[in-house]
């Protein structure tokens, strides 16, 4: 299973739905294929230009380590070592915080990831995992 265009467009618009209705500032998301590759991506008005970086980050790290953003930042505490030679690795695209949401398939297979960005990490993960859930699919954050 893939992530289609149409699915990573629900995606976005129900995670910036429940960032409206928890009230949190302007949000920025992010949706990647199980490659890396991004399939689509929104600012919304007022969020600060430089958030499709941070928002691709979060993303992109939970993507490419099959670890979702949550338990890239413990991994980062408690092994600072790790999480700075893995950024090497990735030319400094990892943001090892929450907001980075993996998706899986039915069978738990990673298909993707989803990264938001202008909030609070912890909100921003929350919004990642109603976008997810709203498209029909499964988060992980």
């Amino acid at each position: 299973m893939v992530i289609s265009l149409r699915k990573a467009r629900t995606i976005i618009r129900k995670t910036l739905d429940k960032g409206r209705e928890m009230e949190l500032k302007p949000l920025s998301v992010v949706v990647l294929d199980a490659g890396g590759h991004v399939i689509a991506f929104e600012r919304e008005d007022g969020a600060a230009p430089g958030r499709f970086a941070i928002a691709h980050g979060k993303a992109y790290g939970s993507v490419m380590l099959g670890m979702a953003g949550t338990a890239q930042m413990q991994r980062a505490e408690a092994q600072g070592y790790f999480m700075a030679a893995v950024n090497g690795v990735y030319g400094g695209q990892v943001v090892p915080v929450p907001g980075g949401a993996l998706v899986r398939d039915k069978k738990g297979a990673v298909i993707g990831a989803v990264g938001v960005t202008g909030d609070t990490s912890d909100n921003d993960a929350a919004a990642a995992l109603a976008g997810i859930e709203g498209a029909g699919l499964s988060g992980e954050i």
